[in-house]
């Protein structure tokens, strides 16, 4: 079994499922630190050889840069080359208004200290709102960055048509768009897929399983509320709300485990492979944090979905309304109970000067 590859933009291709970091930061539950460095190698020889991170994912650019690191040392320059790095550029709410293009930079030098490579193979802009400031300054500065040498590739993330076309208009080269996009939350598929399309873009995929909430684990489960102490659950557990109620989510778990059981493969698997299906979706991101989930995420290029399983995922999924809007809509709204979850000035830390104070 081979792992799919995708190219993003001609002699860059990417594996199909990203092995994503997010939930290696904090507020995500306990993590092994050592432990996750050492299980990135298995992930890298498996063929996943595409790590997601950013310069807010409190620890992730190091843990990966001590993974690369290791490599390097034991196996040689060759073999650690081969893992891909994408990280993201997040400048703080609190510093839209008045950020400057030393200070832009600054933090892309410190996510290649961090990582410890010489460029970065594909950095992803966002810029919280763009009423604030001028998000231009953020992108030239990637746009010299990438002339440099620093970056390979520029994307952008969590952005529909609306914030992206103009950036595109003005000459800026992108490649991909981060999105959230899984069974639950497919507003994707209305006006970024065809536009993209027709841009030159393909979508990188987070929220594929959706935290954890598309595993047999919560097969007939009863509806567990808001009380948890991971973020990603809460977040997801929102988007399960806007998707339907949750009966209507164990009908989907019901269905997706009965296709899983057809192809002899997990319920995350077929949740998984639904979204690679997906037009201009050129990898899902999927937030295996340990190498113990290695053979059930390598699961999703063991089988192939027929007409059959299609047809009845799309019928379900027309009984669901989902939420609701344009990509990242409702997060967009930082007084809105998925906005209000999220924080917002986590790229300054107090051990590291790169940009002015912040209010946390």
């Amino acid at each position: 079994m081979s792992v799919e590859t995708r190219a993003l933009r001609g002699g860059y291709e990417t594996s199909r499922v990203i092995k994503g970091g997010w939930q290696l930061a904090g507020d995500h539950g306990a993590v092994d630190r050592a432990q996750s460095v050492r299980d990135m190698e298995a992930f890298l020889d498996a063929g996943i050889t595409t790590f997601d991170c950013a310069d807010i994912y409190t620890g992730v650019e190091e843990m990966i840069g001590d993974f690369i690191a290791d490599v390097r040392q034991r196996r040689g320059a060759s073999v650690a080359a081969r893992a891909q790095i994408h990280t993201k550029l997040v400048p703080d709410l609190g510093r839209l208004a008045d950020i400057r293009a030393d200070e832009v930079e600054a933090i892309i030098d410190r996510s290649l200290k961090r990582l410890r490579v010489d460029q970065l193979h594909l950095v992803q802009f966002y810029w919280w709102d763009l009423s604030l400031g001028d998000a231009r300054v953020g992108l030239e500065v990637l746009k010299r960055c990438q002339q440099k040498g620093k970056i390979a590739h520029l994307g952008v993330t969590n952005w529909d048509v609306a914030e992206t076309a103009p950036f595109v208009a003005a000459g800026f080269d992108l490649v991909s768009t981060q999105v959230q996009y899984s069974l639950l939350d497919r507003r994707a598929a209305g006006a970024l897929v065809p536009w993209v399309r027709d841009h030159g873009l393909q979508l990188l995929c987070y929220g594929t399983l959706a935290g954890g909430f598309l595993t047999d684990r919560w097969v007939g489960q009863p509806d567990p509320g808001f009380a948890f102490e991971n973020r990603s659950l809460v977040k997801y557990r929102l988007i399960i709300d806007e998707f339907g109620p949750w009966a209507r989510f164990q009908e989907l778990l019901s269905l997706l485990q009965r296709i899983g059981n057809k192809h002899g493969v997990s319920l995350a698997s077929v949740a998984t492979r639904w979204v690679l299906d997906q037009p201009q979706v050129a990898a899902a991101i999927v937030g295996a944090r340990t190498a113990r989930h290695l053979p059930k995420t390598l699961e999703v290029f063991a089988f192939t979905l027929d007409t059959e399983d299609h047809a009845a995922l799309t019928a379900l999924l027309d009984t669901a309304p989902g939420p609701q809007g344009p990509v990242f809509g409702l997060e967009r709204d930082r007084n809105g109970r998925h906005g209000r979850i999220m924080k917002y000035n986590l790229n300054t830390r107090p051990e590291d000067a790169v940009l002015g104070a912040t209010d946390g």
